[in-house]
């Protein structure tokens, strides 16, 4: 790819790079984004077969699978390979013609892919006889020396796993269940569900603990709110009146005990001021009497009146 890279300008080549690297992290974990990468790098070089290439994984992915045909066409005619034929044909399985893909298996493409590559193409081959109700014979295709070697290569697994769903779909569920376990011992890399099929087949279910925990406090709030709803509605119209009454003569003597405490405070301040009053005037020493003027004529013109008045000389 990077070889095919270098042909565009550096500019360009690296704005390509980055959205080649996007659809490659996107693919498993996202395919509809890794499918907008993909027709970015398209429009920007989709004269390169790399692009176009990718741009057919993409499609393939996101189950456009017309679309990845074309692609996967086009990048085999730049590149003149043989390894896309498998791919190929599983398209035209998604397209809804598997006898296409039966035939594709039987040309000379085939002799040309490597081991991996010839049981990429057994295995859709085995597919498209499913697909067309031939069950049995896609037991029969799927019997090869890749089948019976016990040396783990990337496809053992795989293609154990397939050999296993075709003997079930056949009914032959001891053969079926050996050969998941075959499958899930050659599975390093977990791509396959051969865990759970063995399961399913040894009738084990699998329940998560926590969820079933939060699933029960989720009913119990349930139950206390729709309970708390219940006691409302039971409540008569004359219970609620009897109940606003009660809080309006809980206000009423409230009030009343406010005001009482509040007269108590005035008279208690009251007294205390009379008090403070009559222990100073106690404190506080008696002023002289001084006379008037008004009064000390008065007592000397009594005296002279009575000792030296002039009819008292006549």
């Amino acid at each position: 790819m990077r070889q095919e890279l270098l042909s565009l300008p550096k500019t360009l080549a690296e704005d390509v790079a980055r959205n080649l690297v996007m659809v490659a992290k996107l693919l498993d974990e996202d395919p509809e984004k890794a499918y907008g990468y993909s027709r970015v790098a398209l429009r920007l070089a989709s004269r390169v077969a790399a692009v176009r290439e990718a741009a057919g994984f993409a499609a393939y992915a996101f189950g456009k699978y017309s679309e990845a045909l074309a692609e996967f066409r086009a990048a085999r005619r730049m590149t003149g390979s043989a390894e896309l034929w498998p791919v190929m044909a599983d398209c035209e399985r998604g397209i809804g013609r598997p006898e296409k893909a039966l035939a594709m298996a039987g040309e000379p493409e085939v002799q040309r892919l490597d081991k991996s590559g010839q049981v990429e193409m057994r295995l859709v081959a085995a597919g498209a006889r499913r697909d067309m109700g031939q069950a049995d014979a896609a037991v029969v295709t799927l019997q090869s020396p890749e089948l019976a070697s016990h040396a783990v290569h990337p496809w053992t697994a795989r293609l154990r796993y397939a050999y296993a769903d075709a003997l079930l779909a056949v009914g032959r569920e001891d053969e079926a269940r050996e050969w998941f376990a075959k499958a899930l011992e050659a599975d390093q890399g977990g791509t396959t569900d051969a865990s759970d099929r063995l399961a399913e087949l040894d009738g084990v279910e699998f329940t998560d603990a926590l969820s079933e925990d939060d699933e029960e406090q989720e009913q119990e709030q349930e139950q206390e709110q729709e309970q708390g709803r219940d006691d409302v509605q039971d409540l008569t119209e004359a219970e609620v009146e009897d109940k606003v009454e009660d809080k309006a003569g809980d206000q009423v003597e409230t009030e009343v005990e406010t005001d009482a405490d509040a007269d108590d405070q005035v008279n208690d301040r009251d007294a205390a001021e009379v008090g403070t009053d009559a222990d100073e005037a106690e404190t506080e020493p008696a002023a002289p009497v001084v006379p008037t003027f008004s009064d000390a004529g008065e007592s000397a013109g009594g005296s002279a009146g009575e000792a030296g008045s002039p009819e008292a000389g006549k």
